[in-house]
This record gives C-alpha cells, sequence and structure tokens, in this order.
C-alpha cells in the first residue's frame, strides 16, 4: 500500500508541475507538504520535490556550467534519506539543455561539479566542515540540522505542525552567488 502511495503521490506531483505557472506550483508545494503523511517515505517524497522544484526558483551564475548541455547535478552527501525516491521525482527532468542528475558523495573531495547539495548528516562537526568546504562555490546547500542555517548553510528542512517547512539563509545564497526568488523567500522564514 505505501509503495502505491509514494507512486501516486509521485504521479500526482510530476503531473501538476508541467501544467503550473511558478507562482501556483509554489503555493501547490506547500500546501500538499503541508498534507502529506508523516512516513518517511512521503517525507523523504515531498523534500525531492522540493529540491527539483528549487531549480526553478534559485538562479546560478553563468559560471555554474562550462558548456550550454552540462547535467544539472543535485548531490547528496552523508546517510541518503532518500533512496529510490528522488530518482523517480527527477527522471526525465531537465532545466533548460541541462538533463539534471543526481549523485551521491561519500567524501568532501568527491564533490567536483554539484549545483544543489543535500547534507544529510547528523554529526554537527561534519555538517559544519562540509558547509564551509562547499562555502566559495556556487552551490546551493540544504539540509534538517537544527543548526545548518546558523552554520551558514543555504536552505533548511524543518517540521512544524507535522508539515514541511523551510528556513532560509539569504546572505549565504547571495555570498555564493545564488539568487533565490522572492517567490520562495515568501513562503520561508528568512534569516
Amino acid at each position: 500500500m505505501r509503495k502505491v502511495l509514494v507512486h501516486i503521490i509521485q504521479y500526482n506531483y510530476r503531473a501538476v508541475f508541467k501544467h503550473m505557472s511558478a507562482a501556483m506550483l509554489l503555493m501547490f508545494l506547500v500546501t500538499v507538504s503541508a498534507s502529506a503523511q508523516t512516513t518517511a517515505a512521503s517525507e523523504y517524497q515531498v523534500k525531492a520535490v522540493f529540491l527539483f522544484n528549487f531549480t526553478h526558483f534559485v538562479d546560478w551564475p553563468t559560471s555554474a556550467f562550462e558548456y550550454p548541455y552540462e547535467p544539472f547535478i543535485i548531490g547528496i552527501i552523508g546517510n541518503d534519506p532518500f533512496g529510490s525516491l528522488i530518482e523517480s521525482t527527477i527522471e526525465g527532468e531537465r532545466i533548460g539543455t541541462h538533463l539534471i542528475k543526481i549523485n551521491r558523495y561519500k567524501t568532501i573531495q568527491d564533490i567536483q561539479k554539484c549545483h544543489i547539495l543535500y547534507i544529510a548528516s547528523q554529526d554537527p562537526d561534519e555538517t559544519k566542515k562540509i558547509i564551509n568546504a562547499v562555502a566559495d562555490k556556487d552551490i546551493l546547500t540544504v539540509g534538517d540540522s537544527p543548526n545548518f542555517i546558523r552554520w551558514g548553510g543555504m536552505i533548511r528542512f524543518f517540521k512544524e505542525e507535522n508539515k514541511i517547512r523551510l528556513q532560509i539563509n539569504n546572505s549565504a545564497a547571495k555570498a555564493a552567488g545564488l539568487k533565490i526568488s522572492s517567490k520562495l523567500l515568501r513562503v520561508a522564514q528568512v534569516s
């Protein structure tokens, strides 16, 4: 049953996303995430959809791509909570001419090229080390740690009243050359 529910959620998200304007899409995402079940699969399905949609609400500098058809990389470092959910969410998706691709990293040194980095570490020292290692690169850092924003991370997922919410460190994003849309900033807690 859970597998069927995840498939239905995934199908509905993808079908709706293809036919909505960016503003409507963001409002839909916030509403749907509020009603998502609290199972791990649905929580991380919602987070996977958020990661995908950040590609529509953040602008990267032209220097983020070496050539026009270079893949757009969503990276995951640490204990991957998504499993195959993230691949099924972004399968066949593009950002302009850039096919979206998922890379999983075991160490900081493995991160050669990445546009969004989900930091899935529960170790505060490791999380700070990763954030500091990529701070001077045009990488949108995303995580769940309670102090993620304070440590210099850019977008933090947190749960409030059983809903997935966003906290954004816009200063850190600007310092990395990233521009977060005001539409995304309006639905988040901005630090």
